[in-house]
């Protein structure tokens, strides 16, 4: 019987599991040293904030992998024999494959500050992360103080977790508003104002220099560029995530700054797939990034891969960019491409409405000559997932959207409607621009 080897339980490789046994009889086994059970990583957020207890994160009741024939294997995969087709773990055991696909994830990004490494620095990817700040940051009285080294959403997730503490925090970013480098201007800083609101020292334009040990081995400051100390018991790390791919060297498989794969998502190595965080598209799709640390993207790559292994070929194709996250209060959805203001391109146009109250907005973004509906980000207003792919597989002019764009609210029933406000706003628009 075929043995398929699946490195990491994260949403890729279990979805890629679950795929296979629908389609095959083949023999499965899911290798992670994270945890026993594959969990949802999206929501490691809420046990810390008491919304949630470990057990509700596990999408699947215990007996599911037993009754699945999925065999559950709690191991750190050290080395990749690829010749022969051994995996050598951390505790010295081996397993055989004969199809292994790689779907270890990501890791946090750390850019060699001094200090980096001292008791009280971490990220948030892991379930072990979310263990460490149990720990590091169980209260406010052990950890008074909290800096967070870099935005995006992992940032803003922690610094949301914190808050419900009671734990100071100070936010460092590159740029002039929250998130500038993906979000267009007027949007990061809505979100920038929205932060601030409740409490947290967000510091646009500002960057870590190193951080500063208590002479115990434990964080107790950390120096801007501008050479500002600030006093800290945590430092958290929130520049990006890398793909997990040291344990790579010497196997022969190619990377880059992820494992290398074919639209097939078949790595140099016959009989060897990657797939989720890890995986780098040799070729980009479309205008996505070649390395796509996204939780829909990872479960796409596993039905995918599923459909190869089963004898299928079935090229990786995820359609139309979309995206969801909370910011505190505010929900953030996209749909499409929406640039930033410093990446917008040349025949990328905006068209943007906020509301008075500084909680809601939506900006879209469309083709300056042909008016073609490219992308939109909505702000406090949620919309339907299938009205805008349709839109945008259709092509639909930015004129049709606005005209139907009551189509798309996903609102619940009393909430308010915008649709009217936000037409009269881009009427106006046309007739003074």
């Amino acid at each position: 019987m075929e043995h398929v080897v699946i490195v990491g339980n994260g949403i890729a490789g279990v979805t890629a599991a679950r795929h296979i046994r629908k389609n095959s009889d083949k023999k499965i086994t899911i290798i992670s040293a994270e945890s026993e059970h594959f969990f949802s990583r999206t929501a490691l957020m809420y046990v810390y904030m008491g919304h949630m207890r470990w057990q509700d994160l596990k999408p699947y009741e215990d007996k599911f992998w037993d009754k699945n024939r999925i065999d559950l294997v709690q191991a750190y995969v050290e080395k990749i024999d690829s010749q022969d087709q051994i995996l050598h773990m951390a505790d010295g055991q081996t397993l055989n494959y004969d199809t292994l696909i790689l779907a270890t994830g990501s890791v946090p990004a750390k850019y060699g500050w001094e200090g980096q490494d001292l008791e009280g620095v971490q990220g948030l990817v892991s379930k072990q992360d979310l263990e460490l700040l149990e720990k590091n940051a169980p209260n406010n009285e052990v950890c008074p103080k909290a800096v967070i080294v870099g935005g995006g959403l992992i940032g803003v997730e922690l610094a949301e977790m914190l808050y419900t503490r009671k734990i100071d925090v100070t936010i460092l970013v590159r740029e002039k508003g929250f998130w500038s480098g993906i979000l267009p201007d007027a949007e990061a800083q809505l979100i920038s104002e929205h932060i601030q609101s409740h409490g947290i020292d967000l510091r646009h334009e500002e960057e870590l220099d190193k951080i500063i040990a208590d002479g115990n081995g434990k964080v107790k400051a950390i120096i801007t560029k501008k050479g500002e100390e600030i006093p800290c018991n945590l430092v958290g790390i929130t520049t990006g995530v890398k793909p997990k791919i040291d344990f790579l060297e010497g196997s022969g498989i190619e990377t880059d700054k992820g494992i290398l794969v074919n639209k097939l998502l078949e790595t140099n190595i016959q009989n060897v797939y990657a797939i989720g965080d890890c995986a780098q598209q040799r070729e980009a799709i479309d205008l996505r990034k070649p390395v796509e640390a996204v939780w829909y993207t990872g479960r796409m790559m596993g039905e995918t891969v599923a459909q190869t292994i089963c004898g299928t070929p079935f090229e990786y194709n995820p359609g139309n960019w979309f995206n969801s996250a909370k910011f505190f209060d505010i929900e953030y959805q996209t749909y499409g491409w929406v640039f930033s203001s410093r990446n917008k391109k040349d025949y990328e146009q905006h068209f943007h409405w906020k509301h008075p109250d500084n909680t809601k907005c939506i900006t879209i973004a469309f083709h300056k000559k042909s008016l073609q509906f490219l992308g939109i980000n909505t702000f406090g207003i949620r919309m339907r997932h299938e009205v805008l792919d349709r839109w945008l597989n259709e092509r639909k002019s930015i004129d049709y959207v606005l005209q139907h764009l009551s189509q798309a609210n996903f609102d619940p029933e009393f909430y308010k409607k915008y649709e009217s406000y936000i037409q009269a706003t881009y009427k106006a628009s046309k007739q003074t621009a």
